[in-house]
């Protein structure tokens, strides 16, 4: 049990509960949290868009290499073999999967120790730092250190305060989430324009500088939210913070939980690949110069977050409208597996853009239809299971259970760095089909998951 849990008529401050409905029908926290939350995905959104490109274009050349401080030490140990492109996507995997491991060992940090506050506060100063790092070629390694480990202790922790907005019953929490991943999808639609240009055209160091900037401001905001936040986990200077046990009905569904982790990260090997080999692919033969203009490549990232923006909001409102004029929505589970049918939908338009391309350029239909059919299979799964994992999490365990969510997302990136390692060696249309299979794979684990535990999951965590 929480400190916030110890009072039953008020699960998050007085002024917040004064203020339920003052952001867009919902709490005034939403909109600090989610504001926050999109300076930090801009930060990290920036780190995404530049990464591959980074290393392929600039750092990984051999005048450049051995630069970076111990990272000869590294190949030697642990990618033996690699260079070029191969080593940039282990590289990016690593980073990538490593950033969404940690977030439970954050979660854990603030549920035994820290609270949610502090742990999180403590993430964005190490991010912060992180990002100004990566102006010095030689502090490479540290830098990416730097930031896996300040995304651990931030991101669990900030989304598991929007489940908090909410008691059990609100049905605004699932709305709540769409909302707070559109405030996300906003910052990818900027961040690579401004810190992906200025990356590309200018430097590549100003671009991650101006991402170290950003995620400055977003903690300061932070410190001014305080009055609309759920109150901190983390207990008064020699006060003991009772804990509520487990109850027989949160195994069972903890159990489900985790078995649904390596499913979500299968399903969502398309969308992550948009950020490593599919960079490079889109570098190397999309038709991106218009009169006389090349525009940069991490553009594509911008209509992937356009798109991605205008389906979360799409999606939502047609659910909106349905629900009121039929009386009836699918549930979590539901809309999953709706959304692995868009997935794969994307995925076969970039098989055929690559089976029709020829030995030429390739014209930017396909690849835009892709990125559409993606973002509303994307605007089914994502906020939608994250939603799911914090109405099933028991409250004392509430930021560790989110840390597990991200346990996906780890999966995910590890699978895709792996994957994308063989671009440079497969051919392309059996590349893409292959990411094709694994949206169909989670079509029929959802499936299976609705059948067989779509009970376990559709109960809410016991009040008591």
């Amino acid at each position: 049990m929480t400190i916030a849990e110890a009072t039953p008529e008020l699960d998050f401050p007085e002024e917040a509960e004064r203020d339920d409905r003052a952001f867009l029908g919902h709490p005034r926290g939403l909109g600090y949290l989610s504001f926050v939350e999109g300076c930090e995905r801009f930060s990290y959104y920036s780190m995404q868009t530049l990464l591959v490109l980074y290393m392929v274009k600039y750092l990984l050349l051999p005048e450049n290499v051995g630069k970076v401080l111990g990272l000869s030490w590294l190949r030697g140990w642990h990618y033996a073999g690699l260079e070029g492109q191969p080593l940039a996507s282990a590289i990016f995997g690593d980073y990538t999967s490593l950033v969404y491991l940690t977030p439970i060992l954050g979660g854990v940090i603030a549920d035994r120790w820290l609270g949610r506050r502090a742990t999180l506060i403590a993430g964005g100063i190490v991010m912060s730092l992180g990002h100004f790092l990566m102006a010095f070629e030689g502090m490479f390694l540290l830098a990416l250190i730097s930031l896996v480990v300040g995304v651990g202790l931030f991101k669990g922790n900030i989304a598991s305060q929007v489940g908090e907005l909410y008691k059990p019953e609100d049905l605004r929490r699932a709305m709540a989430f769409q909302i707070f991943y559109i405030g996300i999808n906003v910052s990818v639609i900027a961040a690579p324009l401004i810190a992906g240009t200025l990356g590309e055209k200018v430097g590549w160091h100003y671009g991650f500088g101006t991402a170290g900037v950003v995620m400055v401001i977003g903690l300061l905001i932070y410190l001014k939210a305080r009055p609309w936040l759920p109150e901190d986990n983390r207990a008064a200077r020699g006060q003991k913070v009772p804990r509520q046990p487990l109850t027989r009905s949160d195994w069972p569904r903890l159990g489900a939980l985790a078995v649904l982790v390596p499913v979500l990260a299968i399903s969502m090997m398309s969308n992550q690949q948009i950020f490593n080999a599919y960079l490079v692919w889109a570098d190397a033969k999309f038709q991106l110069t218009f009169f006389g203009e090349t525009l940069p490549t991490s553009w594509m990232i911008t209509v992937d977050a356009t798109l991605s923006f205008s389906m979360l909001v799409a999606v939502a409102a047609f659910w909106k409208w349905h629900s009121s004029h039929t009386g009836r929505e699918p549930d979590e589970l539901g809309k999953m597996i709706i959304g692995s049918l868009f997935s794969m939908t994307g995925g076969m338009c970039l098989v055929i853009a690559a089976a029709t391309a020829g030995g030429g350029k390739i014209g930017l239909f396909w690849p835009v239809m892709f990125h559409l059919f993606n973002s509303i299979g994307f605007a089914h799964i994502m906020p939608v299971s994250l939603a799911l994992f914090t109405k099933i999490a028991p409250r004392s365990l509430n930021a560790t259970v989110v840390g597990i969510y991200y346990l996906a997302f780890f999966g995910a990136n590890k699978i895709v760095g792996v994957v994308g390692g063989w671009y440079s060696t497969m051919d392309i249309v059996s590349f893409w089909l292959m990411h094709v299979g694994a949206a169909t794979l989670g079509l029929v684990a959802f499936s299976v998951f609705k059948i067989v535990l779509g009970k376990t999951l559709a109960g809410e965590p016991n009040p008591a």
